[in-house]
């Protein structure tokens, strides 16, 4: 064999060597993804059940699992896999009960407050444009009586008319109509009938003028005060918050200067809690105690019921307009409001007999030899039981005390 054929042989193999090499090392590291695994579920108490698909065991009637080929746990959110033990079955003979289809009655509790009716307040407002002079109102929260000097006030236009009122009273007495026209212009400016005398009397301008309440009431505050503080009135925090206006402030002609509210009539306002509103009707009668009343309750009837959901304290109200005139309700009050209800139907369980997890409710079902968790839906509550919605029947046998089987270490998943 010739020298070049020996060389050429050679080469040729340490080709055929790098090229094996080079291929095995490739396939070492970097796997080559043929097909997609198939999945393959099995049951947790008997794992010689393999099914292709999820299902039920034959045997006990659990639901299948996915099985696991890399050693790590499957994540699901149901509840069998956020509370279970390793066969996610309890075993143990525990007292138990069932649901009853029934009709049931009660008495619901409502917690409540003194509120004032916006629907009795009174705006003061300017009827004229001027400077304040003196104050004689200047906290929120003062009481005023009907008839009570708010503030003098000084106006070029009401000096004006009264000018002319007096110029008519001196050189033309006689023209009883243009007198009295001229007259009236100063009550509709904010005038007492008393001044409006006197200033007859007198025939002398008085630049100061007196501005007297028109009723009874509580300073709610000034209008721009009103507005900033909606729904704080009882806060007794703000109860001798001085007012806005002040001595020297000019006030426009139909400005809003104060707003009085009225405290003989007044809201009892009382919250429901979701799932007890279709309960409560309107002229629905309720017995109103405080601490002022307690031996012996006031006797209303439901008067309005808000639609609207209260974000804050999550429910809904309802309104009881009371005639405070006898009662004496100071607003801030805390009321408790019993309202009987009407007979409701229902599958209806006992509360001890389920668990609250998060936002959900657990019961356990009485199987073969154990209890399986059970995620339920509930309703409104009624004394000692809770309407069931969904979940279970009343052919159902559950455990009876479900915290006691929860509490048990050995249930609670930790991972």
């Amino acid at each position: 064999m010739s020298r070049y054929l020996k060389y050429s042989l050679v080469v040729i193999v340490i080709s055929i060597i790098g090229f094996a090499i080079y291929y095995f090392a490739i396939r070492s590291d970097k796997p080559i993804h043929t097909q997609h695994q198939k999945e393959v579920y099995t049951c947790s108490m008997h794992p010689e059940i393999i099914r292709d698909k999820p299902g039920n065991c034959p045997i006990c009637g659990m639901t299948l699992v996915k099985k696991q080929d890399s050693g790590h746990a499957i994540k699901s959110t149901s509840i069998e896999n956020f509370l279970k033990r390793t066969d996610n079955f309890i075993v143990g003979n525990y007292k138990t009960t069932t649901p009853k289809d029934t009709i049931l009655n009660s008495e619901i509790n409502l917690p409540g407050i003194v509120a004032y009716d916006p629907n009795s307040s009174i705006n003061i407002a300017a009827r004229m444009s001027g400077r304040i002079e003196k104050m004689y109102v200047n906290y929120k929260y003062q009481k005023i009586t009907k008839g009570q000097k708010l503030f003098d006030l000084y106006s070029p236009e009401l000096l004006t008319e009264q000018q002319n009122f007096i110029y008519l009273m001196t050189n033309d007495a006689e023209n009883h109509s243009i007198i009295k026209a001229s007259k009236q212009k100063l009550l509709l400016y904010g005038m007492t009938l008393n001044q409006v005398n006197a200033l007859a009397s007198a025939k002398r301008i008085n630049p100061l003028i007196s501005i007297y309440s028109p009723a009874y009431g509580i300073i709610q505050g000034t209008e721009s005060m009103t507005k900033s503080t909606e729904g704080s009135m009882q806060n007794s925090n703000i109860t001798t918050e001085a007012l806005t206006i002040k001595e020297g402030d000019y006030i426009k002609k139909n400005e809003g200067v104060f707003k009085l509210v009225n405290t003989d009539k007044v809201w009892g306002v009382f919250n429901v809690l979701p799932g007890y509103n279709s309960l409560i009707k309107i002229n629905q009668p309720i017995d109103i105690s405080s601490e002022f009343n307690e031996n012996e309750p006031i006797t209303a009837k439901v008067n309005f019921i808000e639609t609207q959901f209260n974000q804050t304290d999550r429910t809904n109200r309802i309104r009881v307009y009371l005639n405070n005139s006898s009662l004496k309700l100071p607003i801030g009050l805390r009321l408790q409001g019993v309202v009987k209800t009407n007979p409701t139907k229902g599958i209806w369980l006992e509360k001890e007999a389920l668990v609250t997890i998060g936002n959900k409710k657990i019961v356990f079902i009485k199987m073969e030899d154990g209890f399986k968790a059970k995620e339920i839906k509930t309703g409104m509550e009624i004394n000692d039981f809770i309407q069931i919605i969904d979940g279970i029947s009343v052919e159902d046998t559950i455990a009876k005390n479900a915290q006691y089987l929860i509490d048990s270490e050995s249930f609670i998943k930790t991972d």
